[in-house]
């Protein structure tokens, strides 16, 4: 394993024990709010799980304001694809820890016509830099994605410390805690 997989591979190990040691349940409706958001037509999100920041408020909260919403589904080889949502919890399907939509997947290019994407991140740096759970799943789909992407983050998550990147990881435009929206400059 070379020396930045170490490096991440640690971080996540840490920030995995942090996270769980003062999780807490937070809202999300604030980030509604900002200006991206309020404009969006189209937003991917995803269902969290464990100690992720809780988004099955939110998502719901954006179906009920009229905006499509995308989740992901992941294939075998860890790749995402992105279904509809038709915003009833009941039509997810539990595969190991994760909530997956049925029905067909958007295409490369109905990808780029998505407004928002919400992303899960362990911890964000102050230059968009996301630690991910490290297998890459989210990378991927971001670089297909031309949307404004937000990760949402507990409260001190957002670090000043440089968070170690490889050349496929993909950054963030901003980050969110329940209080806070941070956007970075590219």
């Amino acid at each position: 394993m070379h020396l930045i997989a170490r490096q991440k591979e640690e971080l996540r190990n840490y920030y995995r024990r942090e996270r769980q040691a003062r999780f807490i349940s937070a809202t999300w409706r604030r980030i509604l709010e900002s200006p991206e958001i309020s404009a969006a037509n189209s937003i991917a999100s995803y269902f969290s799980y464990g100690y992720e920041p809780e988004t099955h408020d939110l998502n719901q909260l954006i179906f009920d304001s009229g905006r499509t919403i995308y989740l992901p589904r992941m294939l075998s080889d860890k790749d995402l694809e992105w279904i509809r949502w038709d915003g009833v919890t009941p039509t997810l399907t539990k595969k190991v820890k994760i909530f997956e939509p049925a029905g067909p997947a958007l295409t490369n290019e109905q990808l780029s016509s998505i407004d928002v994407v919400i992303v899960p991140a362990l911890h964000v740096d102050r230059d968009g830099n996301r630690l991910g759970q490290g297998g890459g799943s989210y990378d991927r789909a971001l670089a297909k994605m031309s949307g404004w992407k937000i990760a949402l983050v507990h409260s001190g998550e957002l670090t000043s410390e440089p968070i170690p990147y490889d050349i496929h990881d993909q950054k963030v435009d901003a980050a969110a805690t329940p209080e806070l929206i941070v956007r970075f400059h590219s």
